[in-house]
């Protein structure tokens, strides 16, 4: 093994790791030569100051629409005391990350982590930069560092009545050496973090100037389109390329592994003569699979008498076996598709000597390591240019595939630019999809209708298992039971049960799983949800008073729930033909509850008039973006829970485009009312937290307007008509 294999392969190890990242520290003393790149040179590595006295805010995290790269510079600009009318932002490549000992940190941006794992040391690289810039001003006044002020990028002394711009000093600053553990500011005192400002360069997004890797171009660029073997553990056995060959604008037609790939001048001459190529694939031994094969695999673990434990306190038999009420319920969540609107695409560039690759990935730098596997060069001579995301949802997270896909691609034809697009329908065959999982759950209910004993069967899919199985707990997968926790920050139960076993019986099917938004927290809130409001039910009690008396040790959870009932009005009647439902839940450190008012007709058909929304993320760095996020969150939520399902038949994907997998519609979207409530002292995430919330919230809402519990998604599937 030589050195560039070793380095190579711990890389792989772990920035190709999807969904964690690494745990870094970052050292702000790190000075190299590249931090001398450029005519003027940066601050420190999070911070570029221009003469014009613009600032150029450095940020390894990606975005896609979430608004996180906005926020992250509020933090920089906040601590830095910069004019915000003049801050941007740039992405540094991966590859410079790496050279730099990943001084900009983790560039995984997935989990809800973009601004909570990121917030501290994106903070203190601003406040090193503002230590910095008013030294070099003090050191050229020749006077104390205590007598120079700062406030929006002007350096004052006022004894001297002097000023300048931190334009005009950015060279001698950055000439020093950064301070180590610079204070940071009370989030009581914020004047640019905390405030709800418009998101840097949204107008490209409003014009249609915005590029997507989707849309990237360049002179002579070529365009590939690829069909891989749709069935799980099948092969590509021939295939048959005359016609296409003959047809206009083709260069290439080829073979990468399991797949054909057309060559052309333009993507749709490359796709229409994709569609000409004749080929016959092997099935494999998963072949005959289909959904019902699945479900009876997942029927067993329910059984089973061997399963990961989770959670557990007290003697959970006992209590059923002595309790005056057992009540039971099977819940299920089928596998749904990513699905964003730019489907995955990758343009790569492969030399002998250097391989790049432009594209749009929530993990630069697992694209980086791909990159570089896939190309057979070290990871010195690669590199990827991140642009921004047309959804990403965890899909460009989990896997690089569609990155993999183009680097052999381009290394079939050195030295030319090819940009490879997967169609919707090689989009929808080959994802990373939300794991399929079924849960049998048992409460306990005493005389007094309190419950005294649950136990939650989990029986599917462990994603862990498929995607990181280092991870894996002695075999356990501890994300499977995100927000069913005894505590933790990425999920606390929030309720204070005396006995209870959460346990999941693993069973793998073929079919790849990945991490999608909201992962396991979205089955789990709504198995436990639902079945309170099912408790709340049998006991004669309103399921919110039965839900406060479980939640009296639990003050954050039932914080925000209070704040959706009052705010919506529980205790008061709702509009004629209009019903409540209300949910709460916990996880990637943040506290949300929702509260939906629905409608159902004689036909069946639900109508979603309204949901509010409540968050507590700890800190809200920019308020008007939390409120975009939940509503985002929502249409993608409810469009899962409403109409989304992915099933399977001779071992491959049934639903291959929007005609079989819809999405939800402007006309179905609910009005969103948000209430956010940060406490303080820890932070939390946004992007993900109120998905949870939004399905079991409409769920237990259609069984108070229609007596029909829901209890297999999507709702699609049930009748709603009032029995």
């Amino acid at each position: 093994m030589n050195a560039m294999d070793f380095s190579r392969r711990k890389f792989l190890v772990g920035a190709g790791t999807a969904a964690g990242g690494l745990t870094l520290g970052v050292s702000f003393g790190a000075q190299d030569a590249l931090a001398q790149t450029g005519k003027t040179p940066e601050v420190n590595a999070w911070v570029v100051v221009n003469a014009d006295d613009s600032i150029v805010v450095r940020i390894g995290r990606q975005e896609m629409g979430q608004g996180t790269i906005t926020g992250l510079a509020q933090l920089v600009a906040e601590e830095l005391e910069a004019d915000w009318s003049k801050v941007t932002y740039e992405y540094p490549t991966p590859g410079q990350n790496v050279a730099r000992k990943r001084i900009w940190g983790d560039y995984a941006t997935s989990g809800s982590r973009g601004v909570r794992n990121s917030e501290k040391y994106m903070r203190e690289g601003g406040a090193a930069a503002r230590m910095m810039l008013m030294q070099a001003a003090a050191d050229g006044w020749k006077v104390p560092v205590a007598e120079v002020t700062v406030a929006k990028g002007v350096i004052t002394h006022a004894k001297s009545k002097r000023k300048t711009t931190y334009g005009k000093v950015a060279a001698a600053a950055a000439k020093l050496t950064p301070p180590t553990n610079p204070a940071l500011k009370d989030p009581k005192t914020w004047t640019i973090a905390g405030k709800p400002l418009k998101r840097l360069a949204q107008g490209g997004k409003v014009n249609g100037k915005q590029v997507y890797s989707i849309d990237f171009q360049a002179p002579g660029l070529l365009n590939a389109a690829v069909r891989d073997c749709p069935i799980w553990g099948g092969s590509l056995k021939s295939f048959d390329a005359k016609a296409a060959e003959k047809m206009p604008g083709v260069k290439k037609v080829l073979k990468i592994e399991n797949a054909v790939v057309v060559v052309a001048d333009t993507w749709w001459r490359a796709k229409t003569a994709l569609d000409a190529v004749k080929i016959d694939y092997d099935g494999g031994k998963f072949a005959a699979l289909d959904s019902k094969a699945i479900d009876d695999m997942l029927n067993e673990g329910l059984g089973a008498t061997e399963a990961f434990i989770g959670n557990k306190g007290g003697d959970v038999q006992a209590a059923i076996s002595g309790a005056a009420k057992t009540v039971e319920a099977t819940y299920s969540m089928p596998y749904q598709s990513h699905a964003p609107m730019e489907p995955m695409n990758a343009t790569a560039r492969w030399t002998a000597d250097k391989c790049e690759v432009w594209t749009s990935t929530q993990n630069a730098e697992a694209a980086l390591a791909t990159t570089s596997q896939a190309a057979g060069l070290p990871l010195d001579k690669c590199d990827v240019y991140r642009m921004d995301l047309g959804g990403g949802f965890g899909r460009r997270a989990t896997s690089q595939d569609y990155v993999r896909q183009a680097v052999l691609i381009a290394r079939e034809m050195p030295g030319q630019q090819i940009k490879l697009i997967w169609s919707r329908e090689e989009d929808q065959l080959h994802g990373c999809y939300h794991p399929i999982t079924k849960c049998k759950m048992t409460g306990a209910l005493d005389k007094d209708g309190n419950l005294t004993g649950l136990h939650m069967r989990i029986s599917g899919q462990s994603i862990l298992a498929t995607i990181r199985p280092e991870a894996l707990d002695k075999g356990r997968d501890p994300a499977t039971f995100q927000g069913l926790n005894a505590g933790g920050a990425e999920g606390a139960i929030g309720y204070t049960i005396p006995n209870i076993l959460v346990d999941h019986a693993m069973r793998n099917p073929p079919v790849r799983p990945g991490f999608w938004r909201g992962v396991n927290n979205n089955q789990n809130a709504i198995y436990l949800e639902c079945f309170m409001d099912e408790l709340a039910k049998e006991a004669g009690v309103d399921p919110l008073e039965f839900r406060r008396k479980m939640m009296k040790n639990h003050p954050k959870h039932l914080a925000v729930l209070n704040a959706v009932a009052d705010k919506i009005g529980w205790d008061k009647p709702a509009p004629k033909g209009v019903y409540r439902g209300l949910a709460q839940h916990m996880g990637y450190g943040s506290y949300v509850a929702a509260c939906a008012e629905v409608s159902v007709n004689d036909a069946g058909t639900l109508k979603v008039h309204r949901i509010v929304a409540a968050t507590d993320c700890g800190h809200a760095v920019n308020p008007a973006q939390i409120e975009r996020q939940i509503e985002g969150s929502f249409a993608y939520g409810l469009g899962a829970a409403m109409f989304q399902e992915i099933t399977i038949k001779d071992g491959r994907v049934v639903e291959e485009n929007f005609d079989s997998y819809p999405i939800l519609r402007m006309d179905d979207m609910p009005a969103v009312e948000s209430i956010i409530a940060p406490t303080g002292g820890f932070w939390g995430g946004v992007g993900e937290p109120t998905i949870f919330v939004a399905a079991p919230a409409v769920l237990n809402a259609i069984y108070a307007a229609t007596g029909k519990r829901v209890r297999n998604m999507p709702i699609k599937n049930t009748d709603l008509r009032k029995a």
